[in-house]
């Protein structure tokens, strides 16, 4: 009977009760402990490398982290400096061929570039030009050396560049010319201290290409001798020229000589009266520019 009422009792009541709802797990983020872990001993790693000595050779060095935070007022109050000891073509401009080295404050000729036509070396303190400064320079066609300090052209200096054409030694402290090249067609020796003994009776006979040649503001007492034939432009302004001859310009010997290509003289500023010396000019186009009474 019992066994009856059990029985009675589960199929009555059991499907009366509603299940339990299933329980909601909450998703859970799973983080990776072990990545954040070994980043953070990184940094510590690379925070304790900083922040203490580092030993070198027995010694520790301490990283200043003060010179990285030095304020920009403290390096404007280091004064410019000219550093005259840097390679030439930081020194100076280099372009094609062309060296600019002009109002740096140099004191010698710098070392140049193997393939340089043409140096600017004007407005410095150069003194002295040696044979050694163009040695390996072959490719030379012009250089000016205007408005410098020069006293001294050693022998040898100019005469083997062969292929120079141009030479301005204007506004130096030459008492005497140096020895020229063959090929030259201008040259510029203006107020200098240049005497009639500082140039050699055949200093420019064999300068069958010179066109112009400028000897102003000088202290000569006479005209050059031996000028090439080839001399267009010569001037003589401000000398202390006192006598001229009959063969300076001319040829005595030879009435019919005339030199044709001479285009301009100057000789102001002479203590010379160029009218006591016709027959000086009677081979010339034109009179020279000077005083005649």
């Amino acid at each position: 009977m019992e066994t009856l009422q059990a029985t009675f009792f589960l199929f009555v009541f059991v499907p009366l009760v509603n299940p339990a709802p299933p329980l909601q797990q909450e998703s859970l983020q799973f983080y990776d402990y072990e990545t954040d872990v070994s980043m953070g001993s990184l940094i510590q790693q690379d925070y304790e490398m900083q922040s203490k000595d580092i030993r070198k050779d027995g010694k520790n060095v301490s990283l200043d982290t003060s010179l990285i935070l030095q304020s920009d007022d403290s390096q404007l109050d280091v004064p410019p400096t000219k550093d005259t000891n840097l390679p030439t073509c930081l020194l100076c401009v280099c372009l094609s061929g062309s060296v600019y080295c002009e109002e740096i404050d140099i004191e010698a000729v710098p070392p140049l570039p193997k393939e340089t036509a043409y140096l600017y070396a004007r407005f410095n303190k150069i003194k002295r030009i040696a044979a050694s400064d163009f040695a390996d320079i072959t490719t030379l066609r012009r250089i000016d050396f205007s408005g410098n300090r020069i006293e001294e052209i050693e022998d040898g200096a100019f005469s083997k560049l062969l292929l120079l054409e141009e030479l301005s030694l204007a506004e130096n402290r030459l008492v005497k010319l140096p020895v020229l090249p063959p090929k030259l067609t201008t040259f510029n020796a203006n107020q200098n201290r240049i005497k009639s003994r500082g140039i050699k009776a055949n200093a420019f006979k064999k300068l069958t290409n010179l066109a112009y040649l400028y000897l102003g503001h000088n202290a000569l007492e006479s005209v050059p001798l031996n000028l090439p034939e080839s001399l267009r432009i010569l001037h003589l302004q401000y000398n202390n020229i006192t006598t001229i001859t009959d063969d300076t310009f001319c040829k005595s010997n030879n009435t019919r000589y005339i030199r044709t290509r001479m285009d301009e003289i100057r000789m102001e500023g002479n203590p010379i009266v160029l009218a006591k010396h016709v027959n000086a000019f009677s081979c010339l186009r034109m009179l020279p520019v000077g005083t005649y009474y």
